[in-house]
């Protein structure tokens, strides 16, 4: 018998479509050595996903390729819903850009995981074994070993501090877990056609709620076209992907349905589910792998992505000393409702559109136009405020401790536990960015008009320093203010311009000159300076950083194959 090749490494990632790719991304700029493993050598040649938001975007900003995946994509697409007569009852096109980007845009699943692929190939620390089949998972206390199969068949062991679980909706590593996914699956099964020659000039997503055959067309990049058709009781799945039937499902929506260049006809079948918990040990799950849902949302990738931001910083401060390993717990707890939010988000879209009754769709379309008159009822709706946004209560944030700031910090508004506003601010050097770029790529505390560095006593300025924290001050821009208006500030600060405001204003609502952002860029405290010493100690507490441990040196070669005797290499 063979001795299989061994490899060691912090993180292992089974599973290499965006979710996984994105946390060996995440890793790779952590300084943390990780093996990524996906059972095919290539990437799926055809669109799947294809909505992305403003929060996966700023995610992808995080690791330096928001702007390759953009040269891919339509920004700021709208979403039109069609009524039972063929008029449009909402034309949804969310304005904001509270998080530095369009909300709605449009890309290809293909193009965005070469990109994901292509910027792994700058951290040494990540190894990809590709080809490889995961059959067997077993940890303890200490480490977490897989055993997989190579290419040719050649047995390989890969022993890791930690596992994430990025590997599709049929995870054979939620399998070997044992870990159930809870939820439905939904009768009716749906008809994807896509053609690589759009021969309609409809430049937007369209849900047609027509009760006839309810259906979506969606306007994809490089002249791509999607259209998804809703398969009645009693009809032949597999008959319906005959060329004959899918020229018939396309008649009337397009002008010569033989003219179309068909890529791809498939069923897909939808479920709305969510893994019983997304911690195992020393294992996370992420992406379809901890939940599924109906695409009518356009957020199966995008919750995926934001379980891969939360995990991945949460592994790196683990494995570097920078967090005790009990934080891993938070990841289950933040993540996991926000997720089923999204699977109900998405179920109720699909109640929306689904109605084969005429008299039930009338009177669906009847009640949408009578409650877009009101103005607010129809800014929720247009501009996409019915979206749940994660709020976390429990895990890495810490509510402020006096009894009126306690009182604000429940109150619906309160920032603490959301993700922080992205503006564009000038830098000392006269460029306008956008605010992740001086924030770093760790916690940072930013006060607005007073540096936290000056309210720091030492104890507290030693811990902040030993977790890698970045210092900001905003001030308001020369045009509100005198240049010798400037707060007292420490050699390390960062001083940044809020050029229209957007700071000032959010500053303003909280209680607090200073909020402590976390790596994923979500607020988990705001402070007066006067609180920042017991803000402090309690940060510590919570992360309770080990002494003297670090990133290992990314030139240190921990992931060539360990030798055994008799084995392979």
């Amino acid at each position: 018998m063979t001795t299989p090749t061994e490899y060691r490494t912090q993180v292992a990632i089974v599973g290499a479509g965006p979710c996984g790719a994105t946390v060996a991304n995440y890793l790779g700029m952590f300084g943390v050595e990780a093996v990524l493993i996906d059972r095919s050598t290539e990437i799926v040649d055809y669109p799947r996903a294809v909505g992305m938001d403003d929060e996966t975007l700023r995610s992808f900003q995080g690791v330096g390729l928001a702007e390759e995946m953009l040269a891919d994509m339509i920004q700021n697409v709208s979403l039109k819903m069609f009524g039972a007569d063929g008029h449009c009852f909402a034309d949804i096109r969310p304005a904001t850009k509270e998080f530095g980007w369009s909300r709605r845009n449009i890309f290809m699943q293909q193009l965005a995981e070469r990109t994901l692929r292509t910027g792994l190939t700058r951290y040494p620390e990540i190894r990809q074994l590709l080809g490889h089949e995961l059959t067997g998972l077993e940890q303890d206390g200490t480490e977490v070993r897989l055993r997989l199969t190579g290419p040719d068949g050649e047995p390989v062991v890969v022993r890791a501090e930690y596992v994430v679980g990025s590997d599709g909706g049929r995870s054979t590593v939620r399998e070997l877990l044992g870990i159930p996914l809870v939820g439905d699956t939904h009768p009716r099964k749906w008809v994807v056609i896509e053609c690589d020659n759009d021969p309609l000039d409809a430049p937007y997503t369209g849900l047609h709620c027509d009760p006839r055959r309810p259906y979506v067309c969606l306007d994809l990049p490089y002249n791509y076209r999607r259209w998804e058709f809703m398969l009645f009781p009693g009809e032949d799945a597999e008959a319906m992907l005959r060329p004959e039937k899918v020229r018939e499902l396309l008649t009337g929506h397009v002008p010569d349905p033989t003219a179309l260049n068909i890529i791809r006809a498939r069923v897909y079948t939808h479920h709305s589910r969510v893994a019983a918990r997304f911690l195992d040990g020393r294992v996370c799950l992420v992406g379809d792998a901890a939940h599924l849902m109906p695409p009518w949302a356009g957020q199966g990738m995008n919750t995926g992505i934001r379980d891969a931001t939360n995990v991945a910083w949460k592994l790196a401060a683990v494995v570097t000393g920078r967090a005790h390993p009990r934080i891993l717990a938070t990841y289950d707890t933040e993540r996991r409702e926000h997720a089923k939010a999204m699977v109900d988000l998405s179920d109720t879209l699909g109640r929306i559109l689904s109605p084969t009754s005429t008299w039930v769709a009338r009177g669906r379309d009847a009640l949408f136009r009578g409650l877009t008159v009101a103005p607010a009822v129809r800014n929720w709706v247009l501009q996409m405020r019915f979206k749940p946004m994660p709020r976390y209560t429990r895990g890495i944030v810490v509510g402020p401790r006096q009894r009126e700031h306690q009182r604000r910090s429940a109150a619906k508004d309160s920032a603490v536990g959301r993700m922080f506003i992205q503006p564009h601010v000038e830098t000392a050097d006269g460029q306008a960015v956008r605010l992740d770029e001086v924030l770093g790529p760790w916690f940072a505390l930013v006060g607005y008009g007073t540096d936290p560095l000056v309210h720091l006593d030492p104890e507290s300025r030693n811990f902040w320093d030993r977790i890698g924290t970045r210092y900001i001050t905003v001030v308001e821009s020369r045009s509100g203010r005198s240049r010798t208006e400037r707060p007292a500030l420490g050699t390390d600060t960062v001083v940044v311009e809020d050029l229209d405001g957007s700071l000032r204003d959010w500053f303003d609502g909280q209680p607090g000159e200073i909020a402590v952002l976390r790596p994923d860029r979500y607020v988990a405290a705001m402070a007066a300076p006067a609180e920042l010493g017991w803000l402090s100690g309690t940060f510590e507490h919570l992360l309770a950083p080990g002494q003297g441990r670090s990133a290992r040196d990314p030139h240190e070669r921990r992931l060539a194959p360990v030798p055994t005797a008799g084995g392979t290499q």
